[in-house]
């Protein structure tokens, strides 16, 4: 098996042998060289043409924003970003990033442990994508517009996604009116930026956005992200629904697990939720969808061309999860053609 050659950019020298002698222990990746800064980096892309970079989103001369924003128009290198609790991460993946793992506070045994599995798990990942041909497949969004007079029963709209979904949620989210069933989200994301996602889009969108505690109730025009390091499940209030946010056990490899907050849809909403599941690596959400397919849901999985990483859609329409399959900029459309319904 070919090794995965990955450049490692960071200012700190220190950080730099620590990344490089935790990935140099993983027999399929290689670590062909390390950047102290953009400049350094552009050349060592040149000499060493590595499948994946690893970039700190702080740099001196030029920020890793940046130095992405000038350098994936010219070379399309798979980028990873590595970052403190910052909202400039998101700034990078709407830049062409294609995932973010958060900077280690401590470096503990444990915690180095589990830093390493996941990042090594995501340079996996990163380099069979081929953000050229991802360029190329992404259509152009066109907002929905409101209309009187909605015939459907959906209440509730429930989206999953992993690698790649910050940003395909919010390309859906910004076409949305305010008129849309209030909307609950889990996204695969590390604990701190959950809240900076949700404030985020709570900018960028028409809808309101927020990341959701025990106790939310789930209302037209409203978006909840589930926190980082917490389940999310859906109960029924009367004639109402509302969130729960709660510690627990990794469920399909995850804390927030997509399939508890299908699972939940599927037993609470039944006939009245549309499930939509996005872009990530894995299988978390599959049988959570089927549930809310075979409980009289609506059920809308993104194609593999518009995809970032075709793990997660492609094992819930394996499983017949997904009524309809179709490319990213289309669900917005789908979704207000089923609500017209």
């Amino acid at each position: 098996m070919m090794k995965i050659k990955v450049l490692i950019v960071d200012d700190s020298l220190l950080f730099r042998e620590w990344l490089r002698k935790g990935l140099t222990n993983h027999p399929n990746i290689e670590v062909v060289a390390t950047a102290v800064d953009a400049f350094d980096a552009r050349d060592k892309i040149l000499m060493f043409e590595p499948d994946v970079m690893t970039c700190d989103v702080e740099m001196p001369k030029m920020n890793g924003l940046e130095f992405i924003r000038r350098l994936l128009p010219q070379y399309p290198l798979p980028t990873i970003m590595i970052s403190t609790v910052s909202t400039r991460v998101f700034d990078a993946l709407n830049s062409g990033a294609v995932d973010f793992v958060s900077k280690p506070v401590n470096m503990t045994a444990g915690s180095t442990h589990v830093f390493f599995d996941d990042l090594i798990q995501r340079i996996r990942v990163a380099a069979n994508i081929n953000l050229e041909e991802l360029r190329r497949d992404q259509g152009v969004m066109k907002p929905v517009e409101p209309r009187s007079g909605m015939s459907s029963s959906c209440r509730i709209i429930a989206m999953g996604a992993s690698t790649g979904g910050t940003e395909a949620i919010t390309s859906i989210l910004k076409m949305l009116p305010v008129t849309v069933p209030g909307i609950v989200i889990v996204q695969h994301i590390p604990s701190g930026f959950s809240k900076m996602f949700a404030d985020r889009l709570n900018q960028l969108c028409k809808i309101s956005v927020k990341e959701a505690k025990t106790g939310d109730y789930v209302e037209a025009g409203t978006a909840l992200i589930a926190p980082g390091d917490q389940h999310m499940r859906l109960h029924k209030a009367g004639t109402a629904f509302r969130v729960e946010c709660y510690p627990g056990e990794r469920v399909t490899g995850h804390c927030p697990s997509v399939d508890v907050l299908f699972d939940s849809v599927a037993k609470e909403a039944g006939g009245k939720a549309i499930g939509v599941i996005l872009t990530g690596m894995g299988y978390d959400g599959s049988k959570g969808l089927l549930m809310m397919r075979r409980k009289g849901g609506r059920t809308i999985g993104q194609d593999a061309k518009s995809s970032v990483v075709y793990g997660m859609p492609k094992a819930a329409f394996d499983v017949g999860a997904v009524e309809q399959q179709v490319p990213l900029s289309q669900i917005p459309q789908l979704i207000n053609k089923w609500l017209q319904q």
